[in-house]
């Protein structure tokens, strides 16, 4: 599929009477499913179908395949990678009113819920059961869009992402079919995991509709930590140190000065401009403290000072919040620009060299950037700033993040360790996993969708 699709007011017709009449052709509508967070161009889809069930989706997309219609799933278009840019046109599936928490399940530790469930929502749902659901990737994303892009976040080391946490997926294939995948159990080794192939698979497999997710009882006692750093590598040091320790924390976050400087100003926080880690702990009020003291003594080896932590909750969430929103504040501080992130993520004992090897490489270049990750299961961002307004300069960036991420591919490492491969990395999953890899899920992609009509550009190309 190389050209762009408009619709037909007959198509547009069809479609309206599959929804009820919930379809738009709008210009501020379509304008809102033409781009997500990241830097790539917006398009703008032919017409938005806002869908309120399964078998709304399932009926959309069987009509949409027979007449070659292009589909791009949209939840809360957070996501980094262009995966909701509807490059082809056609239409776009507006999944957000389908946002039902279907079921809470305490006794098993598990929640049904439909794809547009946002995740704060949900876990103000979950706290009344004494429960949590523990991916958080920071943006307030729709659990929909957080399995089709197999997100992660803050909590992955002690926690997992969405690859751990998805137990069971509804999902609608290309043609309408649905099926259902996985069960609300433990253990599972009932023939292909079609779960896991779909979790990540950023709309180009299925459309999901319903997700069982695991959850986790609220620990008894949460405490946040904060320490500085002379340089940028002994931070990240330092983080790798206490992972290979084993001690359990929950989150640890690295943001560099620049990354500070800017949520001192968003936020309103006094914090040290300096390289920074963040740490939160989880268990009993013994285990947090002894775990606290425990990081504090191995950062003094790595030159870490003003170690600090704190159980008051206003403090913690403050700190957990400033994080979170690390994106808006460096666009905040840099108006009307975009920002080019990288996800790149390397074996723990290559990962205070990769992130020197970024911050070397973006020092070479003009572009405002900064670093921060989640470096304790060695996962790291670059955020660099681009001037849409200057012809060609994230075209620009993006060669400079194509140099730095086939040196991290070298190292063992990949291109992306959450956002997914979107519109952006094509070329760096070839050269991570081997074209015959690539050929294998072109194979599966021809399988369950044979006309490609579900978000085609994105992951890699198809042969004609």
């Amino acid at each position: 599929m190389k050209t762009r699709i408009d619709l037909t007011a007959e198509q547009i017709a069809h479609l309206a009477g599959l929804v009820e009449g919930r379809i738009s052709t709008h210009q501020s509508v379509l304008e809102q499913h033409s781009h997500d967070e990241s830097a790539f161009v917006p398009v703008l889809p032919s017409a938005v179908v806002m869908v309120q069930s399964t078998e709304e989706v399932s009926a959309v997309l069987a009509y949409c395949n027979s007449e070659k219609i292009p589909v791009v799933a949209f939840g809360a278009g957070t996501s980094l990678e262009g995966h909701v840019v509807p490059l082809h046109g056609g239409v776009s599936v507006d999944l957000s009113n389908m946002e039902k928490i279907i079921e809470v399940r305490p006794d098993d530790l598990c929640v049904r819920v439909e794809p547009g469930v946002h995740r704060m929502a949900l876990n103000a749902k979950l706290a009344n059961e004494g429960l949590f659901f523990s991916v958080d990737p920071g943006a307030d994303a729709t659990i929909g869009g957080m399995c089709a892009t197999g997100a992660a976040g803050t909590t992955t080391v002690r926690y997992g992402s969405m690859r751990e946490n998805v137990m069971a997926l509804t999902a609608v294939l290309a043609d309408g079919t649905v099926i259902n995948t996985g069960r609300a159990t433990r253990k599972l080794s009932a023939g292909y995991d079609l779960t896991r192939l779909l979790i990540g698979s950023e709309g180009t497999l299925a459309v999901i509709t319903e997700v069982t997710l695991r959850v986790f009882g609220i620990p008894e006692k949460m405490a946040a930590a904060v320490v500085r750093f002379p340089h940028l590598t002994d931070g990240v040091a330092a983080a790798t140190a206490i992972v290979k320790m084993g001690i359990a924390v929950a989150r640890c976050e690295f943001l560099d000065a620049k990354c500070i400087k800017y949520l001192n100003s968003y936020d309103s926080l006094t914090l040290v401009e300096a390289p920074t880690l963040f740490f939160e702990f989880h268990g009993s009020p013994r285990g947090v403290e002894e775990d606290a003291m425990s990081v504090q003594e191995i950062v003094r080896e790595f030159d870490g000072t003003d170690f600090e932590w704190t159980s008051e909750e206003n403090q913690r969430r403050k700190l957990w919040s400033a994080r979170h929103n690390s994106h808006w504040a460096t666009l905040a501080a840099h108006p009307g620009k975009k920002s080019v992130s990288t996800d790149m993520a390397v074996p723990l004992s290559r990962l205070a060299e990769a992130v020197a090897l970024a911050e070397r490489t973006l020092s070479q270049h003009s572009f405002p950037h900064s670093i921060l990750g989640h470096v304790a299961d060695g996962n790291f961002h670059c955020q660099i700033i681009t001037d849409p307004a200057i012809k060609g300069q994230t075209e620009e960036i993006r060669k400079v993040v194509s140099e730095i991420t086939f040196k991290i591919i070298a190292m063992g490492g990949t291109c992306t360790g959450e956002h997914g491969i979107g519109a952006g990395k094509i070329d760096s999953l070839v050269s991570e996993t081997g074209a015959e890899a690539v050929d294998v899920m072109r194979s599966i992609k021809k399988a369950l969708d044979p006309n490609g009509i579900l978000n085609p550009g994105k992951i890699f190309t198809l042969a004609d």
